[in-house]
């Protein structure tokens, strides 16, 4: 072969995984042992059974198909197009071929000898793990080790260059306050006080008449240096002040004031003019600043939700969880890890959100504000599985109180709900579509009622009773009274273990989308609208596992887990004969999950419709693999659930 030649073999495989991972001394060696191939349309490259040949192929031009026959009949498993692997038996274990290679058009096809990649996949690690993982084309026919999967793209993917999560970089953005509040020298405390209170500060700046620093009064100081040592009210403000007070230029880098507040022990940091104490003051920043500020690990977010009751201060922090998050999926973090961490952040939003609702409205309802009510998330906020702001689904319960003050109790109830839903659209989370929110009557109701809603669910499953219970089936309480939503899931169970019927049609609902298997060119996309020839991850793969795992945890009686994958791994303990299907099921929705929270950033949409033609061929393989799992246990619920015979 021409040293031409070689080169344009070399130039074609560098651009393909996994070539990709190659020295250009190993990439040189492979491309001189190619031989190339032209297969007419129709002709067979390999057929079922035949014993493996001393070479696996790549694509260079062309279509083949991977196609199996069974009784008779052949079904297309995978479509191979331009720079696929496949074929790969010859170089794994030299079995006979479990699929046949057929060309559909006219293709060209690069055969590269065993003998020369042997030598390559002892010494590379990384291109042993791509054939371990399952990434060749046809070389998983039912199911792959996904933690394989999930290792080769951790070790694929580049890390993020992000240095979010260092204690600081020197590229925050600073927010600090450049309206301060402040009081002149020689005015009595009780006067700096109610201007504190009015302001709604907890920090008060003491200035001379050219409005030059002279000190500082916090709420520490009111604590420790007034009450504590039991002065008067009228005792002027410099008498109790904290002096001198350490100023700086507002352009000063932010490493520089974060280090010169934690050397000097500092809460607050002054800004003047200058920088001096000699010029007029123009803001204040505080540690509770500095911790918005430098908002990149979930402790310091976290804590700034804890210590603030205003909304666009939590709409920061949330918006800063998402710049987090987009930090973990870049860098392979536990999805396990990830979702609790970003749970976490969205609950304390919902309980901040309660709490200030109930602030206001109260003193106006004193009554039905002392009524016991506790704030549900359902769908996949209830599983712990939101990790973009999408839409919101929750309800609100309450404890049954009599007739007479059943309109009172349910007014006050649904003011709270709505002046949650207000904080939460404020803090970046969308509306459901549906009008699945606590703040629509229907979904702010007392514990009686919910009850009833369930029984009549459970006893009369049509298609939109099956359509709630997927969604409220899924709750967690977030806020108030935890034994309401505690009787709730007792009474489901009690229902459905004299209404095992209910179970079947469950278990219906869990097949209306089939494992999308052999896909590539043939990818199940959507026909029409504005996502045509996209592919819905939610509705073609992460609902059939998530309906699956919720319907053999209720079958099981499972209480207290609601997450997918922990479904999944509880199942794998009850169902000891399908463990490794189980956990299996479990990486795939994980893999799922990561896939649409990075679409979705990336998109900045909820990640739902991904287009196919914008993967690369490691993350196409990767969605592959995971829709495997699927396929399985749709078939073990169809023969458990005996839905061949179940007709409604």
């Amino acid at each position: 072969m021409s040293n031409v030649i070689v080169n344009r073999v070399k130039e074609f495989l560098k651009r393909f995984p996994p070539f990709t991972f190659l020295s250009e001394a190993s990439l040189q060696l492979v491309a001189k042992g190619v031989e190339v191939h032209y297969f007419a349309k129709g002709e067979f490259l390999f057929k079922q059974g035949d014993p493996a040949q001393n070479c696996f192929f790549v694509l260079k031009e062309g279509s083949v198909h991977l196609t199996e026959t069974q009784d008779g009949q052949t079904k297309v498993r995978e479509v191979c197009d331009e720079g696929d692997v496949f074929g790969v038996l010859a170089l794994l274990g030299k079995r006979p071929y479990i699929l046949n290679a057929v060309a559909e058009e006219e293709s060209l096809v690069y055969a590269i000898p065993v003998s020369i990649f042997e030598i390559i996949l002892e010494e590379n690690s990384r291109v042993s793990l791509y054939f371990a993982a399952g990434f060749a084309s046809g070389q998983v026919v039912v199911r792959t080790d996904l933690s394989q999967s999930q290792k080769a793209r951790g070790i694929f993917m580049e890390a993020s260059k992000d240095t979010g999560l260092l204690i600081f970089t020197g590229q925050s953005d600073l927010n600090f306050s450049k309206d301060v509040v402040t009081c002149q020298q020689g005015i009595t405390i009780i006067e700096a006080v109610k201007k504190m209170s009015t302001m709604g500060v907890g920090s008060i700046v003491v200035t001379d008449a050219q409005e030059h620093p002279m000190g500082i009064i916090t709420d520490k100081d009111l604590r420790n240096r007034l009450i504590a040592q039991n002065m008067p009210y009228e005792t002027p403000v410099e008498e109790i002040m904290t002096s001198p007070v350490m100023t700086m230029t507002r352009d000063a880098g932010f490493s520089a004031l974060y280090l010169t507040m934690i050397k000097n022990r500092l809460h607050h940091l002054i800004f003047t003019e200058d920088g001096t104490a000699q010029s007029k003051v123009i803001g204040i920043l505080s540690d509770h600043d500095i911790l918005l500020s430098q908002g990149n690990s979930p402790a310091v977010l976290i804590n700034a939700l804890m210590n603030t009751w205003d909304v666009k201060e939590m709409a920061k922090v949330r918006d800063s969880a998402e710049r987090l998050l987009r930090y973990y999926l870049e860098n392979e973090l536990s999805m396990d890890f990830v979702a609790s961490i970003i749970s976490e952040i969205n609950d304390i939003i919902i309980k901040r959100a309660v709490q200030m609702a109930k602030k206001k409205h109260d003193a106006d309802y004193p009554e039905a504000s002392k009524v016991k009510f506790c704030f549900l998330s359902l769908g996949s906020e209830g599983r712990e599985e939101q990790l973009l702001r999408t839409d919101l689904d929750n309800a609100m319960v309450f404890a049954d109180v009599p007739e007479a003050q059943l309109k009172e109790v349910k007014e006050y109830m649904l003011l709270i709900s709505q002046e949650v839903i207000e904080i939460l659209l404020i803090c970046g989370f969308q509306s459901c579509p549906g009008d699945m929110m606590a703040n629509n009557p229907k979904w702010c109701q007392p514990l009686s009622e919910w009850k009833k809603y369930f029984s009549e669910w459970i006893l009369q499953p049509n298609q939109l009773a099956i359509m709630h219970s997927t969604i409220f089936f899924d709750f967690r309480p977030i806020y108030g009274h935890k034994p309401l939503a505690e009787e709730m899931t007792q009474h489901i169970y009690n229902e459905i273990a004299d209404k095992t019927i209910f179970l079947n049609f469950l278990a219906k609902n869990a097949l209306l989308n089939p494992a999308p298997l052999g896909f590539f060119r043939n990818f199940i996309v959507e026909k029409s609208g504005e996502h045509r020839d996209k592919f819905d991850i939610k509705l073609r793969a992460m609902m059939p596992l998530a309906d699956i795992a919720r319907l053999l945890v209720l079958s099981h009686r499972v209480v207290g887990i609601n997450n997918t994958f922990k479904r999944f791994e509880k199942l794998s303990e009850l169902e000891p004969n399908y463990r490794e299907l189980f956990l299996e099921a479990g990486k795939a929705y994980e893999i799922l999950m990561r896939m649409r929270a990075i679409e979705g950033l990336q998109s900045n949409n909820s990640g739902r419709f991904i287009s196919p033609e914008g993967m690369g061929k490691i993350q196409r393989q990767l969605l592959k693999n995971a829709f495997a799992p699927i396929d399985e246990l749709q078939k073990i619920i169809r023969v458990r659930f005996q839905l061949d015979y179940f007709t409604n």
